[in-house]
């Protein structure tokens, strides 16, 4: 499942995700066992004139056999058809529709899984703050701005939120469907005492003023703090391997923080 976060900051975008991917194996005759693997690449960035966003995904992690990643070189081909830079919020179309077409092509309409989640954010050439869109494939695959507005700031995340929900909500996400359980609430009543319970508990942040190394330390702390809380824990460990980082500023554009690399 893994967990990405991206912080949309009035000096840049922080994108931040975890290297963990994990595949259900089956042998003939033997039980489903699970597999991680610890170096998946779930964040990416192009080259000029198209380097001023960032993408991180999350969810399913495979197209068939093939990771997002691995599509990457198709992607550019098609991006640098264009030399001129668009906006973000093509861009987020664009990328969308090409995941959508691999989808279609490869696994069709019959499929009742999780969906394959990105998050883009970046700036428009003409923009004083950025720009973060998330869509689904193939569920939901129409880009959807989030925090919009020039001066609406905050983080989109998504994937294992357990903990780190914890951390910044007050509380598991899971409570929403035991309150509704155990107090027998109805929608009206619970949506009411979510939002006061949000209220009461979460962490005190000021994305407003929040400067980007902060943000790089928040989104940081989210993930860190959920892979070693896991590593402590009995439960599911979808989040795992290295930590992936990387900002997007209206000036330099896409630039890690934070990158894995290949080693002996």
């Amino acid at each position: 499942m893994s967990l990405g976060v991206v912080i949309k900051g009035p000096e840049g975008v922080v994108l931040a995700c975890d290297s963990r991917i994990t595949l259900a194996a089956q042998r003939e005759g033997e039980p489903i066992i699970t597999v991680n693997f610890d170096n998946a690449r779930k964040m990416f960035g192009f080259e000029e004139p198209h380097n001023y966003f960032g993408i991180i995904t999350y969810g399913q992690a495979l197209i068939g056999l093939r990771t997002a990643h691995s599509f990457i070189p198709e992607l550019e081909n098609i991006l640098n058809k264009d030399i001129k830079r668009k906006s973000i919020e093509e861009y987020a179309g664009t990328i969308s529709d090409f995941y959508q077409g691999q989808w279609e092509k490869t696994i069709g309409s019959d499929y009742d899984g999780p969906p394959m989640i990105f998050i883009i954010g970046g700036y428009d050439e003409k923009d004083a703050y950025p720009k973060v869109y998330l869509f689904e494939v193939p569920s939901t695959n129409e880009p959807v701005e989030q925090h919009p507005g020039a001066e609406n700031f905050g983080p989109t995340w998504g994937g294992q939120l357990e903990i780190a929900s914890r951390l910044i909500h007050g509380f598991d996400p899971r409570l929403r469907a035991l309150l509704k359980t155990e107090l027998n609430l109805d929608d009206g009543k619970l949506v009411e005492l979510m939002a006061k319970l949000q209220e009461k508990l979460q962490l005190s942040i000021p994305y407003q003023v929040l400067p980007l190394q902060d943000s790089v330390d928040l989104a940081k702390l989210m993930i860190q703090t959920t892979l070693s809380g896991q590593n402590l824990s009995v439960g599911r460990r979808g989040v795992g391997g290295p930590i992936d980082i990387a900002v997007v500023t209206k000036v330099e554009g896409l630039k890690y923080i934070q990158k894995k690399e290949l080693k002996v």
